[in-house]
């Protein structure tokens, strides 16, 4: 019996969204599964996709009676866009929001938080009307 081994913590989105991103158009389960190879079930595919496409990196679309899933945005957006969905489910997950965006901000090094700043300076102008370019 051939043991395949364990895949890391997101190693199987990381696959699924190679797999999606390498393909000339949208995708289903299935066209993922073989994309992949061997040794994971249909439903687990299916899983990972609904999952990424509940956290915005992939699109989806009825095709007959299937979904398929395309990338949501620019391929090279895809790791930032999982990255604030984790930081989104922790803030999300904690009682206190205040204090946990407090600390976060408190931990910042000077250039991140301008950055943020000029985030959401930016945020706010495009709230308000403007263009967020010299007004």
């Amino acid at each position: 019996m051939t043991v395949t081994p364990a895949r890391g913590r997101g190693e199987l989105e990381r696959e699924v969204l190679a797999a999606v991103a390498a393909a000339a158009g949208p995708v289903s389960a299935n066209d993922v599964l073989s994309q992949l190879g061997g040794g994971l079930a249909y439903t687990t595919v299916m899983t990972t996709l609904a999952r990424l496409e509940s956290k915005g990196v992939l699109s989806r679309r009825l095709s007959g009676r299937a979904y398929v899933y395309a990338l949501a945005g620019d391929p090279s957006e895809l790791e930032s866009s999982l990255a604030a969905h984790r930081m989104r489910r922790a803030l999300e997950s904690r009682p206190d929001r205040a204090s946990v965006l407090a600390r976060f901000v408190a931990d910042l090094s000077p250039e991140d938080e301008q950055v943020l700043l000029s985030l959401l300076d930016r945020g706010q102008s495009s709230r308000r009307g403007g263009s967020g370019e010299g007004e």
